[in-house]
């Protein structure tokens, strides 16, 4: 399993991040996750639609929670496609977060499993068993358009570039 070094920092401590990372132009890798029922999810379940994941650590922190609104915000004004938040927290918690938050637009999953997602798209942290802060675009035909992998941890991703990746503006 491919390990790397100097991505990212967590409160500036260095950690590792396994997987393969994801890139730009190339195919989306499938994978797994748990819905907020306990059901099992596949990406491919979403063929066709413009996909934007939005991946946390974890819903119970200051910027993951304004992360999530802020997509599922977004999401309700999108047109054939579907944002999904995806982090490493039990489905019972992302449901109780869901209902105090209103979170209707999104497609919230759990990782915790088998970090499926974290291991194929590059956003598992090692020393945390948490996933890297970060966007993820793909298009309709499945290819990754927008790759975002944030380089400190407590710091917000790039709302802007990731909304026009998914928009086109």
């Amino acid at each position: 399993m491919e390990k790397r070094k100097g991505i990212i920092t967590m409160k500036g401590n260095p950690m590792t991040l396994v997987g393969s990372p994801v890139k730009e132009g190339a195919q989306a890798p499938d994978f797994t996750a748990v819905t907020r029922d306990m059901k099992s999810f596949q990406l491919s379940d979403l063929k066709g639609k413009k996909v934007l994941i939005s991946v946390a650590p974890s819903i119970d922190t200051s910027v993951c929670d304004l992360q999530t609104i802020r997509f599922n915000e977004e999401a309700a004004k999108l047109e054939n496609a579907v944002v999904v938040s995806i982090s490493m927290d039990l489905p019972f918690a992302l449901n109780r977060y869901c209902a105090d938050r209103g979170i209707e637009n999104s497609l919230v999953l759990s990782d915790h499993k088998d970090a499926d997602f974290g291991l194929k798209f590059g956003y598992l942290i090692e020393e945390l068993r948490l996933l890297a802060r970060g966007v993820v675009m793909i298009d309709e035909a499945g290819v990754v358009r927008y790759a975002e992998i944030v380089p400190e941890v407590t710091n917000h991703p790039d709302y802007d570039r990731a909304l026009a990746s998914i928009t086109g503006r």
